[in-house]
């Protein structure tokens, strides 16, 4: 069932408060937000100074934070790449020395081992530049197949050899890297953090109450579950100083009063609209006037990987329902 299940009596679908919210709901249009209702942020950067060089410095958050063609492209290239460059230096060495002239006064027969030796090879096999990219592979990869192979008495060849298999290494333990902790995102889990789509405002043990529900579709649990809920508003101070986006933590919890949840079914996560709230001057009629934005955030620890994860979602003024109440949705199965 959906999380944002409504209720509402008989006795106020009649009343003149209720068809006035209905038809100023139904009116009001759409506002921008600073959070979606899917948790990402509607926040862009721009006029930073050498954007794409603190980008590159951080290459690989970077590369975790991409979308997956680009991860498996720069993947591809980074091997692709040190393979051709690596090619370009083993067909210089054997240009060098000469190998392509031995190759031709070499003779037909004879033990290929005791040729090379005899003709002062520096890499045996190696004739042509797909020779040399695929002793590139070989080499970077230790595969190994024996036609091809570098002799101790070229110690440029032996050089070459090291250092790409060093670089080889490398280039793998990232890339590597790079992929493990963009399938181990704990970014992911919060698609199966849902929020409901409505807040709403009403009563409860005598005070007045602002409420939303949060739920977890799978079975293994977050630990250390903790809600927290933010109203994002204009503000202009006694200075006379326009604050945009002023920031006011509001004060919410559980079924009980502490922010920390056993969030083992959906939860109704409840702010009580005391003297102290910023909601506490509003009326329904205030609320549909007023432009600001309660930011939600669930955060909490991943049971299966350790890692902690944090889902967000916002509500604006016509996405909170006065006198409305949530149903209940928790049942003991039989």
């Amino acid at each position: 069932p959906t999380l944002s299940k409504l209720k509402v009596n008989k006795s106020e679908q009649g009343s003149p408060l209720f068809r006035y919210r209905q038809t100023r709901f139904s009116s009001r249009r759409v506002r921008r937000r600073v959070v979606f209702k899917h948790g990402d942020c509607n926040v862009v950067q721009g006029k930073v100074a050498k954007r794409r060089r603190r980008y590159l410095q951080d290459i690989f958050t970077t590369l975790v934070d991409a979308q997956w063609r680009w991860t498996l492209l720069v993947f591809a290239l980074s091997f692709l790449l040190s393979w051709l460059g690596f090619a370009v230096v083993w067909w210089l060495i054997v240009i060098t020395h000469s190998d392509l002239d031995h190759a031709a006064s070499a003779p037909a027969a004879g033990n290929a081992t005791e040729v090379a030796d005899t003709l002062n090879y520096c890499i045996v096999g190696v004739n042509t530049f797909t020779g040399a990219f695929l002793f590139s592979v070989e080499t970077q990869h230790t595969i190994g197949y024996g036609a091809r192979y570098t002799l101790e008495d070229c110690p440029t060849a032996i050089f070459v050899m090291c250092l790409q298999s060093i670089t080889g290494v490398m280039i793998q333990a990232f890339m590597v890297g790079v992929v493990f902790a963009k399938l181990s995102r704990p970014k992911k889990r919060t698609q199966t953090l849902l929020f409901s789509r409505h807040a709403v405002i009403c009563q409860r043990d005598g005070e007045l109450c602002l409420m939303f529900r949060v739920g977890d579709m799978r079975k293994s649990h977050i630990i250390e579950a903790h809600v927290r809920a933010q109203l994002i508003k204009r503000k202009v101070t006694k200075e006379g100083e326009l604050l945009p986006f002023c920031q006011t933590e509001l004060k919410v919890g559980g079924d009980g009063e502490e922010d920390k949840i056993f969030f083992i079914w959906p939860t109704t996560i409840v702010h009580k609209i005391t003297s102290s709230s910023p909601l506490y001057t509003l009326s329904a009629a205030d609320m549909l006037r007023e432009r600001f934005e309660i930011v939600v955030i669930l955060e909490g620890v991943i049971e299966s990987t350790g890692m902690t994860t944090q889902a967000r979602s916002s509500y604006l003024p016509g996405e909170i329902l006065w006198g409305h109440r949530f149903q209940h949705l928790v049942t003991f199965k039989k």
